[in-house]
């Protein structure tokens, strides 16, 4: 999480590779959801590929824009899944949210 976002690349990277035509690649047409966890919020959200037209990285709004933009942001609440608690390093514990 960063400056009140959970922020989450949307993209491979390949430059690195000795041989490689693109230097990224986005999963346009290969996917149709990513799922992300963070720690910080202990939150999972599952988020629709058609919600995010950028092509490197994302953001889900967890706290208020600083600058009080409303518009064109994506708040966390509205794709959390559910909650994940670490008990131990050995036991994890999900929750879906259901009742």
């Amino acid at each position: 999480m960063r400056e009140g976002a959970v922020r989450f690349a949307t993209c491979s990277c390949y430059g690195h590779h000795a041989n490689s035509s693109h230097a990224r690649r986005d999963y346009l047409g290969q996917v149709d959801y990513f799922a992300v966890y963070c720690p910080e919020t202990t939150g999972v959200y599952l988020v629709p590929i058609a919600d995010l037209p950028v092509r490197t990285r994302a953001s889900l709004r967890v706290q208020p824009a600083r600058n009080g933009q409303q518009n064109r942001i994506r708040q966390a609440a509205a794709y959390e899944i559910g909650k994940v608690s670490v008990c131990s390093r050995r036991a994890l514990r999900a929750s879906s949210g259901a009742r």
